[in-house]
């Protein structure tokens, strides 16, 4: 009689100690099927917020390239402050499960039209390289207006030095007016204290991306992008050659090629306010250089 009443005792006590413990802390049940029958797996992590598939998706999208531990470290980087980090296992099953959204949500984002903002609000800068027959590397310099995608310098660089980007930065600024903010990424040259010091003093905004995410800077990426890809084709042999290429190159993106997201205008129509496709041009030009490379109607 009485190990029958203990034994009711402890079952009592069990059952009460169980239905406690899943009400303070709630537990998430999956089933995973066997060969024989099913068994049930208790976790005691509670599940991820919405918000936290939906940015992984949306970096997925952005990174197609990325693996899953880029996509986890990019995320755990950006949300630090949330106390909210991920794995790539969860990463991976995210890809799995959603890899449809996935694909649907980047045509979206690469087929959306920016929203208009003023012109001269925000250039980017950055520098690129271009190997020369010698073996050499030669620094570019470029910086693209935002509003009107117009490429405001292109150059090759003698140096690397702060001066001398500071030279040219001061030279477009002095010829096109001075933006309010600047946005590049977190080379040293940008993070330097001499950099920084004469934007202040000519109130001018440093807006850096944050580290491994260059699509925060997409409209200069881009720019260099439509450049590498013609620029890769050709042959340099000396810093000279290349600037007289990229004259040429910066003419072509600025006056010759459209852009589908300026509405079929090209960056220099929209920098001077011209809707081309009202009135009637009053000469057109054939355009070619680099080979065949550069091509198209300039309109006048």
């Amino acid at each position: 009689m009485i190990i029958y009443s203990l034994r009711l005792f402890i079952l009592i006590f069990l059952h009460l100690y169980h239905r406690i413990r899943d009400y303070l802390f709630p537990m998430k049940i999956f089933l995973r099927k066997r060969t024989k029958g099913t068994e049930r797996i208790f976790y005691r992590s509670q599940p991820k917020p919405p918000w936290v598939k939906h940015e992984i998706m949306k970096l997925k999208a952005i990174m197609p390239q990325a693996g899953c531990r880029t996509i986890a470290d990019t995320f755990n980087r950006m949300f630090l402050g949330k106390d909210m980090s991920v794995g790539k296992s969860f990463v991976h099953a995210v890809f799995k499960k959603y890899d449809y959204q996935i694909q649907v949500l980047r045509r979206k984002i690469k087929n959306a039209r920016p929203k208009p903002i003023p012109k001269n609000l925000i250039w980017g800068i950055d520098l690129t390289g271009k190997t020369d027959n010698q073996g050499n590397l030669l620094m570019l310099l470029g910086i693209v207006e935002h509003q009107s995608r117009a490429s405001l310098c292109l150059t090759a660089l003698k140096d690397k030095s702060v001066i001398t980007l500071l030279r040219h930065l001061l030279n477009v600024a002095e010829r096109f007016g001075k933006p309010k903010i600047l946005r590049t990424d977190n080379e040293s040259v940008f993070t330097s204290y001499l950099f920084n010091a004469v934007l202040w003093f000519l109130r001018i905004k440093h807006q850096p991306i944050q580290p491994g995410c260059p699509w925060q800077n997409g409209r200069m990426e881009r720019f260099f992008g439509t450049l590498k890809e013609k620029l890769n084709q050709i042959e340099i042999d000396t810093a000279e050659g290349l600037n007289h290429a990229l004259i040429q190159f910066r003419f072509w993106y600025n006056h010759v090629r459209t852009h589908q997201n300026l509405g079929g205008r090209t960056p220099a129509e929209v920098w001077a306010g011209k809707d081309i496709l009202k009135q009637k041009p009053k000469r057109k030009y054939w355009f070619e250089a680099w080979e065949g490379l550069l091509t198209g109607i300039y309109l006048e």
